[in-house]
This record gives C-alpha cells, sequence and structure tokens, in this order.
C-alpha cells in the first residue's frame, strides 16, 4: 500500500523496499539521502529551475511509487542518473548546447519527452494541440519540453524511461545494486559509466547501503 502523503518524510525512499523494511525512527529522511548522492542540491543559486534536495524529495517518492519502483537499487540508480544529468537538479534543460526539447531531471531527448508528454493524461491534449513536433523547430520543441518540467513531472522523467523504454531486465537488474546491473542501464540510457557518473553511482550506492 502507498503510504499517504501526510506520512513524515522521514520514511521517504527506505520505505520503498520490501525486503528488508525500517522502521521510521531508523529511516533516514528522503532529503537527506538525495543530499548524499547529489551533495550541491543542498542549496539553490538559480531560482528559476534549481530545485534543492527537500523539494526534489516529495516528487521523487511520488514518482518512484507510481512506476514501481521499490527497491534501493532501482531507486538508487534513478537518483544517480538524474541527479548528475541535472547537475545536482540546477537544471531542467539541455544548458550547452542547448538542445532544442531536451530536458526534464535526466536529460531526456524530444523523443522522449514528446512519449512522456503523451503518457500524462492531463498533458495528452496540450501536445496534441501542438501538432507535429521536432527538433527543427526549436520554439515547439521547446513548448513541449516546458510541459513536463514542472516538478510533479520533471522529476518523474527518470523512473519512467527506466520502467517505459529500457528492457524490463534493466530494472529487474537493478534490484542487485551492482555495477554490472548498473552499466546496463547507462547501456539503455545510451551512454557509459565514465568516471564522473561513477561518483554518482558509487554515493548512490553509499546512501542506500549497497555493496
Amino acid at each position: 500500500m502507498k503510504y499517504s502523503f501526510a506520512v513524515s518524510a522521514s520514511l521517504a525512499l527506505a520505505g520503498f523496499t520490501s525486503a528488508i523494511p525500517l522502521a521510521a525512527r531508523d529511516a533516514p529522511q528522503a532529503s537527506d539521502i538525495i543530499a548524499q548522492i547529489a551533495p550541491t542540491s543542498t542549496s539553490c543559486a538559480d531560482t528559476t529551475e534549481c530545485r534543492t534536495n527537500v523539494q526534489v524529495a516529495p516528487f521523487f517518492i511520488d514518482a518512484f511509487w507510481k512506476y514501481g519502483l521499490k527497491s534501493y537499487g532501482q531507486i538508487a540508480a534513478v537518483l544517480s542518473l538524474t541527479a548528475f544529468e541535472s547537475v545536482g537538479y540546477k537544471f531542467k534543460h539541455n544548458v550547452s548546447p542547448g538542445v532544442a526539447g531536451q530536458g526534464t531531471s535526466n536529460l531526456q531527448m524530444l523523443k522522449y519527452n514528446i512519449e512522456y508528454a503523451n503518457s500524462i493524461p492531463e498533458l495528452k491534449d496540450q501536445v496534441a494541440a501542438l501538432g507535429t513536433i521536432d527538433a527543427t523547430d526549436s520554439a515547439k520543441a521547446n513548448q513541449l519540453l516546458a510541459l513536463v518540467t514542472p516538478d510533479q513531472y520533471n522529476f518523474g522523467s527518470g523512473p519512467w524511461f527506466l520502467t517505459t523504454q529500457c528492457d524490463p531486465k534493466v530494472a529487474e537488474a537493478l534490484i542487485s545494486g551492482t555495477d554490472e546491473a548498473f552499466a546496463g542501464y547507462m547501456a539503455c540510457v545510451g551512454v557509459q559509466v565514465t568516471p564522473d557518473r561513477k561518483e554518482y553511482w558509487v554515493r548512490a550506492k553509499a546512501a542506500f547501503g549497497l555493496k
């Protein structure tokens, strides 16, 4: 059963795993876990796009439940990816070189943002109203991106991508929380485990007590 949002965030991410439930008094706050993974997220200089660890925590809690990601390994992997891609949740769009339509917390390309937006009932009509959308029309591409970057959607893109765009075996393997499973996840994303990406993954594993 999904925790009510009235429940304190102290249950947070630790409550997602069914393998070894933690007592509320022993569970670290979700915001603290996110801060361990993305140390720079504890403060914001950009008041337009930047979000702190405290601000993003409830949206991730909701998104992980919505998309059925409940193991430490899966949650750690998605938080690792999103923290890296958004530079500690400082940005919601591709800043350099500035690819039109690319963004959200996991910096999805336009084609995925179109699919993501269409998967959200509240946005489908607005997507349809835009008509044909491609990267050659930067204005329209960015209009589409603007639909999925409000906080309630921005932090759901990572869980959505893993559960809808990757082979189900990728999410299943991530339950183990192994480096091999994370490499498979990055392959699905279309990247390799570079040293800077690995730094986030190592911190994520430590935050969840994964070896």
